[in-house]
């Protein structure tokens, strides 16, 4: 496990495994740059020992970065802005080389809100990005689909979404037949403000060759991720928000290629449980990364949870200490493991703040090294509060 992170508020958004073994993070940082929020992009080598990091953003609040490894061993970065573009807030996509260092950036957003969710490189060396956007009044979304070439040129844009209804685009990945399977969210019941899955299948120019929802009317349900399974179908994770109970829990679909229902699942217990990813593994099962919450504590763990192909559990894990700890990210690695990122919470001369957290499992999700255990963390600093700065010089924390 490894920390980074300054004396205010920082959080890893996502991760992957690069190349060379080591991992990219893409991070929200309080703690450095020019605003209130920037993104922060942090490049470790296989033992999560920080290689370089670059931090980017303007006098405004730019966050939630999402970061990919290109073909060429750079990065595509996509975020949100208030810094720059044309609205209030817009989608903000960054192409960095191998080192970190910016090759061009573009702005993408109308006269309201506009969000990123999640970026890919496609076949041809472009890129394909979902959001979500406000294309008339400022409360009204649609899913938003942006395909851009290899220098970030728009290349075409489709929205998705009904009439009077809030659509949100949240996952997207491009298909075997060069199309792209387009997950979020649709408010398909006017009367009680339900929300239920949405998976939209397009072709390669975004046009849509079908759409599918998942839910009923006593609860509502926001997705976090899709990906493509072995057997052509997709799994899609997000979270089940019960209205009756007020609870949440861990929502999982399997679908076939043409989005109909093969099994689905979910995960909780008397506590809150939301879903951030999800991936198949490569003996055909599922590894599913969420968070455990505890309101009567105010306590936050990471969750992992294994399962195998009809989404029966074999195990769980559980990362955290007595603060509000969790998880956003997570990737297969190379060894049969798991990366993760998220933030862990600790106090820093009485302040409550957080850090980037990064943690490595082998394929059971137990960690295989630690480099300072929470509990005496947290108690170190307690004692000697002013050893903070030398232990981040020292250490990268």
């Amino acid at each position: 496990m490894k920390t980074f992170g300054g004396a205010n508020g920082d959080s890893g958004c996502s991760v992957q495994q690069t190349t060379d073994g080591g991992y990219i993070i893409g991070a929200e940082t309080t703690s450095f740059g020019a605003g209130p929020y920037d993104i922060w992009v942090i490049k470790t080598d296989g033992e999560g020992n920080k290689v370089w990091d670059k931090i980017f953003g303007g006098s405004q609040s730019d966050y939630n970065p999402e970061v990919k490894q290109t073909r060429d061993n750079g990065y595509i970065v996509t975020a949100k802005t208030y810094s720059f573009g044309a609205g209030e807030n817009d989608i903000w996509v960054i192409k960095v080389d191998e080192n970190g260092m910016e090759q061009w950036n573009r702005t993408f957003g109308k006269q309201f809100y506009d969000y990123n969710a999640e970026s890919q490189q496609t076949t041809d060396g472009g890129y394909i990005i979902v959001g979500s956007v406000n294309l008339y009044e400022p409360l009204l979304f649609d899913a938003w689909l942006i395909k851009l070439d290899s220098n970030g040129n728009e290349q075409w844009n489709r929205t998705f979404g009904q009439n009077q209804s809030e659509d949100f685009g949240h996952s997207v990945q491009q298909t075997s037949d060069g199309g792209y399977i387009v997950a979020g969210s649709t408010q398909p019941y006017t009367n009680n403000q339900s929300y239920a899955f949405w998976l939209i299948k397009t072709d390669g120019q975004g046009n849509m060759q079908w759409n599918r929802t998942y839910g009923e009317i006593d609860f509502s349900a926001g997705i976090a991720s899709v990906e493509l399974t072995a057997d052509g179908g997709y799994i899609i994770l997000g979270t089940k928000w019960y209205y009756e109970s007020r609870t949440q829990d861990i929502w999982i679909i399997k679908t076939d290629q043409y989005g109909n229902e093969q099994w689905n699942k979910t995960y909780g217990s008397i506590k809150d449980e939301y879903g951030s990813q999800a991936y198949q593994t490569s003996n055909g099962g599922y590894i599913i990364l969420g968070n455990i919450i505890d309101w009567n504590t105010s306590n936050s763990d990471v969750w992992m949870i294994k399962l195998d192909v009809y989404g029966e559990e074999q195990w769980n894990r559980t990362f955290g200490g007595k603060y509000w700890d969790g998880g956003t990210s997570l990737d297969l690695t190379t060894d049969g493991g798991y990366i993760i990122t998220g933030c862990k919470a600790y106090y820093v001369k009485q302040n409550y703040t957080t850090a980037v957290w990064l943690i490595k499992t082998d394929s059971q999700g137990k960690a295989k090294t630690t480099s300072l255990d929470n509990l005496w963390f947290e108690r170190f600093f307690e004692r000697f509060p002013n050893a903070f700065p030398l232990l981040q010089q020292l250490m990268g924390y």
